[in-house]
């Protein structure tokens, strides 16, 4: 894929949700995964709440995650001092790039940092690849 083709998000469809998970991680990473995941969102944002969250596989190979129940979320993190509304989409996007960092670096599998470079190919391409960027940094 050149750096000029679009990276595609498709939505996981209900009957490939239950395998999505353990397909990318394994049985004995997936609970991680999502615990990480939902827990990152938790810190990000006062406003979420939990919520059922959509998989979006990337057709560069790349995987994440979107919380499903409201359209925007107040996002603040005080790593760098970003603060500002984003879309569920991309709040998903940017919590989802914190677990997969977070995760390789804890058992430093070259398989999140496969799946960290693919999203953050997509987040470059996003509509809000100015604030998901910003709130990475």
């Amino acid at each position: 894929m050149s750096n000029r083709e679009r990276i595609a998000a498709v939505l996981v469809g209900e009957e490939d949700r239950i395998m999505c998970l353990p397909r990318l991680f394994g049985l004995a990473r997936m609970i991680e995964v999502e615990a990480v995941t939902y827990g990152y969102m938790s810190k990000l944002s006062a406003d979420y709440t939990g919520a059922y969250w959509h998989f979006y596989t990337l057709s560069n190979g790349g995987f994440y995650m979107a919380p499903g129940d409201q359209p925007q979320y107040r996002l603040e993190w005080d790593g760098n001092g970003f603060s500002g509304d984003v879309s569920a989409d991309a709040a998903g996007l940017i919590a989802t790039l914190f677990m997969l960092g977070h995760m390789h670096e804890k058992y430093g599998e070259d398989q999140f940092a496969q799946l960290y470079a693919w999203a953050s190919a997509y987040a470059a391409q996003h509509s809000e690849a100015g604030p998901i960027g910003a709130a990475l940094d």
